[in-house]
């Protein structure tokens, strides 16, 4: 049975994606599209921001790219001198929020440790950030994307919590992905499930899928990674089979197999 992922593939140096590895074991065979494209930003601007953690409560990252466009900072010598000299360890006397493992695992990456990695998303970790910070203390730094979603700031503003976003990337629709999406159609044929990891995703890709599967679209299990996926998809007229519990390969995998009455793996 195939399945559709509509998301970046992890980086080569990691070894195979998760999310293909955890469908495989659960007899599905797994294909992954690059939906988006990244421009990164405010680099200098950023790495500024980063030199002064006298200036800021903590930082807040909800988005894996936000963490990468650190590291490409963090390429240059002098840079990554500094960082590795006393920043780093200036930072890790603060908190440093995330919305889930992915990116968790990238601010351990840089050095740093990561708090509310089981949030999952940007609404509950809004609330944890709440229960920790106190009311008109210094910001939080929050290198974000363009298309970010206001629900966090929001929630911070309202109790008085200060945050100072940046935004560090754009992002756009990868050059080959109505390519990418014609081929595997043609040549793999109706997948069981799609996969949407982003509301930027359902945004670039759905006229497409509609085309390209015309009458049978009404078999495809559509799935979401999270909440606010699944929202922008109800939004855009898809029926929602399913959203994973927690943003993770596991809960993904017993996810599509619930919506396809499968025994769980």
């Amino acid at each position: 049975m195939k399945v559709l992922l509509l998301k970046d593939p992890k980086d080569k140096d990691s070894g195979p994606d998760p999310y293909i590895k955890e469908l495989g074991l659960c007899g599905f065979e797994a294909t992954l599209i690059p939906v988006l494209s990244f421009e990164f930003l405010s680099l200098e601007s950023l790495f500024e921001k980063l030199s002064h953690p006298e200036c800021y409560e903590g930082l807040v990252f909800t988005s894996p790219r936000a963490l990468e466009a650190i590291k490409i900072c963090l390429k240059e010598n002098s840079k990554n001198e500094a960082w590795s000299k006393s920043l780093k360890q200036r930072w890790n006397s603060k908190p440093a929020y995330v919305v889930g493992k992915a990116t968790a695992s990238l601010v351990e990456e840089i050095g740093l440790t990561p708090q509310g990695e089981k949030s999952g998303n940007a609404e509950k970790l809004a609330e944890y950030i709440c229960s920790r910070e106190k009311r008109d203390s210094s910001a939080l730094l929050f290198p974000c994307g363009a298309l970010k979603r206001e629900v966090l700031p929001t929630v911070l503003r309202e109790k008085g919590i200060p945050l100072e976003s940046l935004t560090v990337y754009q992002t756009t629709q990868h050059a080959d992905l109505q390519e990418s999406l014609s081929s595997y159609f043609s040549q793999q044929g109706i997948p069981v499930s799609i996969v949407f990891f982003s509301p930027s995703g359902v945004k670039f890709c759905l006229q497409h899928i509609q085309k390209l599967s015309g009458d049978f679209i009404n078999n495809i299990k559509f799935a979401a990674i999270g909440p606010t996926t699944a929202e922008a998809m109800e939004a855009a007229g898809i029926p929602v089979s399913c959203t994973a519990e927690t943003p993770t390969p596991q809960d993904l995998a017993a996810g599509i197999q619930k919506a396809l009455h499968l025994q769980n793996c």
